[in-house]
């Protein structure tokens, strides 16, 4: 397999792994991308631009991230609270008074963000082009009432978080997020990433798909217990129904649905814009521009849930918008704060090492938040870091 790019002496072992991802790990086109301090150490891409097809991965081919798109929506609030225009023990129903229906009144904005707010699930799912009309899935998250209550306990909005923190930026901003981050975040970058897929943009993105794995004792080691299995598996569960709360799932090809502005999903990037995203939220990238003060790097990585999960089922671990490191998304460090992408990317910064990193690839597998290709890299970039 040949691998195009360049990498900092000593992240060797990067190399090594991102090659074995596609000898041993079902990979067909991936990037990854890491900064150091500000400064790009490691920018590699390999394969095909498609899942299906021949045509080479070009440096600066772009790929949909999924759930990572969670981690750059997250920054928006966060930046808002930072410049002093959000409060985040704002009931969300001062902003937003449709939202206190159904018993949610006492929802805080930090709910939203720490996937603590109890609407996971719509009752009645909505169809592709539903979910992307803002005020038909704002009313629809407004309306529907919650599985728990709000701050009690917390599960992964895998896919009403679109529409709750979408809806917070339109009523402070009168902004999109997407709009919000292009202006705001990806604009002064110079970052290659976009939530709603500017036409002009749209020849570079790749196919996606699924991909099966070759490693077999990886299967073996990341096969999900029963309990989650049962989750994924039963139409009635929390579980079936978050990840279901759009209906029929799209078409993550269609251009019409690469257009859309969904902050839990559609987000696009590069491996170098996700990583380049992550960079500026700890430090300077090398043309100065830096995104988040120390004081929000804390809020974003302090712990606002942990424990069992009543979506993903597992234990997991969440600050203000980004996964932590844990079992069930492991990231650099202890330090480190980020958000995988359902079967495939990871962004994540971890501000101890100075480390950002962004990975993406066209074949998403059945992993939810620990991808064995991204969890190779993330093994030897720690190898690095530490050794």
């Amino acid at each position: 397999m040949d691998v195009n790019g360049t990498l900092a002496e000593g992240f060797e072992p990067v190399r090594a792994a991102f090659a074995r991802n596609f000898e041993a790990l079902g990979d067909r086109g991936a990037a990854v991308a890491v900064y150091r301090e500000g400064r790009k150490v490691v920018d590699l891409w390999g394969g095909t631009k498609d899942v299906d097809g021949t045509a080479p991965w070009e440096h600066g081919t772009a790929q949909v991230v999924r759930s990572a798109t969670k981690g750059v929506a997250a920054a928006v609030l966060l930046l808002l609270r930072q410049r002093g225009e959000l409060d985040l023990d704002a009931p969300v129903g001062a902003l937003w008074p449709e939202y206190k229906a159904a018993g949610k009144e006492r929802t805080l904005v930090r709910h939203l963000l720490s996937h603590r707010a109890g609407v996971p699930v719509l009752d009645r799912p909505l169809t592709v082009a539903e979910a992307a009309d803002p005020d038909l899935g704002a009313a629809a998250v407004a309306a529907q009432a919650p599985v728990w209550a709000p701050g009690s306990a917390h599960g992964y909005h895998a896919q009403t978080y679109s529409w709750l923190v979408g809806e917070v930026v339109r009523r402070v901003t009168g902004r999109s997020a997407g709009e919000w981050i292009a202006d705001e975040i990806a604009g002064p970058l110079g970052a290659e990433l976009w939530l709603g897929l500017p036409e002009r943009e749209a020849s570079r993105v790749g196919r996606v798909g699924k991909v099966e794995g070759q490693d077999a004792a990886n299967a073996l080691r990341t096969r999900p217990k029963r309990a989650v299995s049962d989750a994924y598996a039963d139409p009635e569960s929390v579980t079936r129904r978050a990840f279901g709360a759009i209906s029929p799932l799209p078409d993550e090809n269609d251009p019409v649905y690469r257009a859309a502005v969904l902050p839990a999903s559609n987000g696009i990037a590069t491996a170098d814009g996700l990583a380049r995203f992550y960079a500026s939220l700890i430090g300077e990238v090398d043309d100065g521009v830096r995104l988040f003060t120390p004081e929000t790097v804390e809020l974003a990585r302090g712990e606002q849930s942990a424990g069992p999960d009543r979506v993903l089922v597992v234990g997991t671990r969440f600050g203000l918008g980004y996964m932590l490191h844990g079992s069930a998304s492991p990231l650099l460090s202890d330090a480190s704060f980020g958000h995988p992408g359902r079967g495939g990317s990871l962004g994540f910064a971890d501000p101890e090492s100075g480390i950002a990193f962004g990975y993406v690839t066209n074949g998403f597998r059945k992993s939810v938040t620990a991808d064995p290709r991204a969890q190779a890299l993330v093994r030897a970039l720690r190898g690095v870091v530490t050794g």
